[in-house]
């Protein structure tokens, strides 16, 4: 992984958490990821008139994605539903960077060396420490809230992959980000329209603002990863990118004036020294 493509990934990390920071839509988790979605979706209907369409060997890895995106939503209500998710996210978005690197071995062939298996491992355990802000609660995680966490980290990495293999193939990183943002945002539009009805459109319409500034900003952030999966080893950028959890410590502990405590600070010498190990591997 080139410098500049070390970086580029940080950034994109640091902007998700500067919009999870900044942005307070009162909605539920999943009427606000849809929310984000769509106006990911807008963002993407806006740059379509300068990007080419995707070949016909490209469909395939968006239409994956859109399902592999849906699906992740699904195990979102239910991980909602089977407990407190403060807790079982955590454990979604520090196991998928090794579950994509273990995908990665397998559908693209990228064996990560040593150094940054060791990186991937070290970022994957300070983004669970991280989120848990110490493992208090631990011992309240029940199977079910597992199931649906360890379901959710399979269709992060599956879509994480399928997006990686197919901004490879596509023309570029633009034409498949933005091809995908508006696919997706009919899927997510669809599946909010199943599992919430159509009493939901008045309350996403009412919250449009944030949901384009939101859309836009993770947009940016998503197709910055994209593109570098088509300059670096997947499982790389994949695990890179949840250093935005230690950015997000940082807001809170600088921005927002919470206890930076020593599981916290464990938390964070552990994500640092994978990310260095990521960048030397």
């Amino acid at each position: 992984m080139t410098l500049f493509v070390f970086f580029a990934v940080l950034a994109a990390a640091a902007m998700h958490a500067i919009w999870n920071a900044l942005v307070k839509v009162h909605l539920d988790r999943f009427l606000s990821i849809t929310l984000m979605t769509l106006g990911m979706g807008v963002a993407g209907l806006v740059v379509l008139p300068f990007v080419e369409v995707p070949r016909a060997e490209v469909w395939p890895y968006i239409i994956a994605s859109v399902i592999f995106h849906m699906g992740y939503r699904t195990f979102l209500i239910g991980a909602y539903r089977a407990g407190d998710f403060a807790q079982t996210y955590p454990l979604a978005r520090g196991t998928a960077p090794l579950l994509a690197a273990l995908g990665g071995m397998v559908v693209v062939k990228e064996v990560p060396a040593p150094l940054a298996i060791l990186g991937i491992l070290l970022l994957s355990a300070g983004t669970v420490v991280m989120s848990f802000r110490g493992g208090a609660h631990l011992e309240r995680l029940n199977l079910r809230a597992v199931g649906f966490a360890l379901g959710t980290s399979i269709f992060i990495a599956s879509y994480t992959l399928s997006d990686g293999s197919g901004a490879r193939l596509a023309a570029t990183a633009q034409s498949y980000a933005a091809w995908l943002f508006i696919c997706d945002a009919v899927g997510a539009l669809v599946l909010c329209l199943i599992l919430r009805g159509r009493q939901a459109l008045p309350v996403l319409a009412r919250d449009w603002k944030a949901g384009l500034f939101t859309g836009v900003l993770s947009g940016a952030a998503y197709w910055i990863v994209m593109w570098a999966m088509t300059k670096a080893p997947i499982a790389s950028v994949a695990s890179l990118r949840e250093t935005s959890i230690l950015f997000a410590m940082l807001i809170s502990v600088f921005a927002l004036g919470e206890k930076m405590t020593g599981w916290r600070g464990a938390a964070a010498l552990s994500i640092v020294a994978g990310v260095v190990a990521l960048r030397l591997g």
